[in-house]
């Protein structure tokens, strides 16, 4: 009973995201296919330790001030935030461009970093966001290391789905392109999650040369595909390099 009423739990917290916010009751239950008796009874729990709490306007549930404690807690205790923070602000600074740090989870690239640019304006920094594999830089540059076995099986059970024009949605392709970032080792989106940007990704390895995470600089198609690309390539790999030695690997990669 302790182990279902954790796993419930975990899906409620589950159903919040940056665009869903809040959730009354009727719709965790309708979500979960939970009787809303048994939903009130886990949101209260919640609410007490602080990882929910009620909006009185709107009467629902949003994320509590614990979850955002703890989320704060984790991006400054993971290894590679400490080993890249500096490398990444340095390489944001001198090429004026974003620079993000992303490590694998499940199915998925997970932020755990942003660098900005001294010439953009504050912007919170957006621990938490979630980027596909097969059409980010730094989703690319993360399938592309793993085993090929493992990169079979997610090919075989993802849905390619199309964000933009430009979005590889034939598998074939897609093991392509993986095959071109290891070769060159880095990455590249081109449009292919969002329109009017782009992004260049490569690795980062860990002690023991296992993966560790991936970085990318993301920018407007112009300024990072055009007469500067090589340049940036470079940073990108110099950095990722940098930050890789700083995890305790220290053979070229």
């Amino acid at each position: 009973m302790i182990i279902q009423s954790i796993d419930r739990a975990s899906q409620i917290l589950g159903l919040f995201s940056l665009n869903r916010s809040m959730i009354g009751v009727t719709e965790i239950a309708r979500s979960l296919n939970l009787n809303k008796s048994t939903v009130q009874g886990l949101v209260r729990a919640l609410v007490y330790i602080g990882f929910l709490q009620k909006n009185q306007d709107t009467r629902k549930y949003q994320l509590g001030p614990r979850i955002y404690e703890l989320g704060t807690i984790l991006a400054g205790s993971l290894e590679i935030n400490q080993k890249a923070s500096q490398p990444a602000d340095r390489l944001a600074k001198k090429i004026e461009l974003l620079v993000r740090i992303a490590i694998l989870d499940g199915d998925s690239a997970l932020i755990t970093l942003d660098a900005y640019p001294r010439s953009q304006p504050f912007i919170f920094r957006q621990f938490g966001l979630r980027a596909p594999l097969y059409c980010t830089a730094v989703g690319k540059a993360l399938l592309a290391y793993l085993d090929r076995e493992t990169v079979n099986d997610y090919v075989k059970r993802t849905e390619l789905f199309a964000y933009t024009p430009t979005t590889l949605t034939n598998k074939e392709d897609l093991m392509k392109e993986l095959e071109l970032t290891r070769e060159r080792g880095y990455s590249v989106n081109r449009e292919e999650h969002f329109l009017s940007r782009v992004a260049i990704g490569a690795p980062i390895f860990g002690r023991e040369g296992r993966l560790a995470g991936s970085m990318c600089i993301s920018g407007p198609p112009a300024r990072i595909l055009g007469d500067d690309h090589e340049k940036l390539v470079q940073e990108v790999k110099d950095t990722s390099l940098e930050i890789t030695r700083h995890m305790g690997h220290f053979s070229e990669v």
